[in-house]
Order: structure tokens, then C-alpha cells, then sequence
């Protein structure tokens, strides 16, 4: 089964190519999707951002196709920087944000954090339902590991001992948020499938 997406990070792409690989599904890019503006992210929730881009990128493809909107959130930042993790140092790029949050917990005790992931499925365009993913961890001290993207070289897995940034992908592909929002997808769609 062919799914398709729409994102321009490479990181993501390769954890939603591995998640399907897992699931015995095929992941494509929207074709052109480069040349697609992009819509405005304008929701409060990662829900709200994930449905908003699925519904705006689902009107173009014929099929299946989900989006996600997924960030860290921070217990000490009272959530943040959640929706605006990507942005987080006004989009300055990844070692900015990662200075940012690092500088932002300087001397704080609770580092527990989470990564989150919402995807939002539509067929045809249709929205269709939302499944959320979540690994509960903590913020390091320093950064580690050359692994991942993002945040993963500050978030601390305490099952492994390790940051993500230190966790091969074929090893995070199996417990991360991205990870744990799409094995329902995959199973929701094969179940769909095979009822019809």
C-alpha cells in the first residue's frame, strides 16, 4: 500500500519511510511538493497544525496521505516549546533551537520532557482521524550524539541510557513519538483494506 506525504525535512522523511517499512507500507512525497506554497500553521495544537496541513496537502493527491505536527515539550517551560518547536529560535534552524532550550534550562532541576507527534489522515482530501504519539524522557545537559535531527542530541531516553541523538534510526524507529503515532495509522489503513 502506498501512503502518501507531505513534508520537505529529510529527518522526518526517513522516520516515516522506516515506520512504513516496519508496517509493510510504501511512504511517497507529494509529487512537485516543492513547489507547493506552504499553508500557514495557525493552530494552538499539534492536532490543529497536523489536520490543517493534511487537509491542505490532501486536496492535491488522490489516495491516502497524512501529515505531521510534532515538537518537544518541556515541564519546566510549562510546554514549551511545543507547537513552535521548529521555530523555537525563530527559525534559525536546529543548533539555534537546541542553544536556545539549553540556555532556557540552565540551572533547572526538572528536565523531564516529551516529543510529541500528531498525524492527521485524509483520503481524497477528507479528513479522516488523528493518531498521537508520545516518548516520555528528559532534557540533557549538553548535547550528544550525531545521530537524528532536531532535538534529539539534548532528549534523554532513560531505557537506553542515552540521548536520541546517540540511538541509530532503525533502533528509534521502534519507540519514538514518530514511531508511535504511525504504527496505529499503519494498522488503522490495513484494517480498512482489508475489510474492503
Amino acid at each position: 500500500m502506498i501512503v502518501y506525504c507531505a513534508t520537505t525535512n529529510a529527518g522526518k522523511l526517513r522516520e516515516f519511510r522506516k515506520a512504513a517499512e516496519i508496517a509493510g507500507c510504501e511512504v511517497e512525497v507529494v509529487a512537485g511538493l516543492s513547489e507547493i506554497p506552504a499553508p500557514d500553521e495557525t493552530g494552538s495544537t499539534f492536532e490543529a497544525n497536523a489536520i490543517l496541513k493534511a487537509e491542505y496537502y490532501g486536496a492535491r493527491v488522490k489516495g491516502w496521505l497524512f501529515c505531521d505536527d510534532s515538537g518537544l515539550e518541556v515541564d519546566a517551560l510549562n510546554g514549551a516549546p511545543g507547537v513552535h518547536s521548529a521555530r523555537y529560535a525563530g527559525g534559525a534552524g536546529d543548533a539555534a533551537n537546541n542553544a536556545l532550550l539549553l540556555e532556557n534550562m540552565a540551572g533547572v532541576e526538572n528536565r523531564g520532557a516529551r516529543f510529541v507527534s500528531v498525524i492527521a489522515l485524509v483520503r481524497d482530501g477528507q479528513f479522516v482521524q488523528t493518531f498521537r504519539g508520545t516518548v516520555e524522557g528528559s532534557i540533557a545537559q549538553t548535547e550528544s550524539g550525531p545521530h537524528g535531527f532536531g532535538y534529539d542530541p539534548l532528549f534523554f531516553y532513560p531505557p537506553w541510557n542515552c540521548t536520541f541523538g546517540e540511538a541509530e534510526l532503525a533502533r528509534k524507529a521502534h519507540v519514538s513519538h514518530r514511531a508511535n503515532a504511525l504504527k496505529p495509522m499503519f494498522e488503522y489503513l490495513h484494517s480498512i483494506t482489508s475489510a474492503t
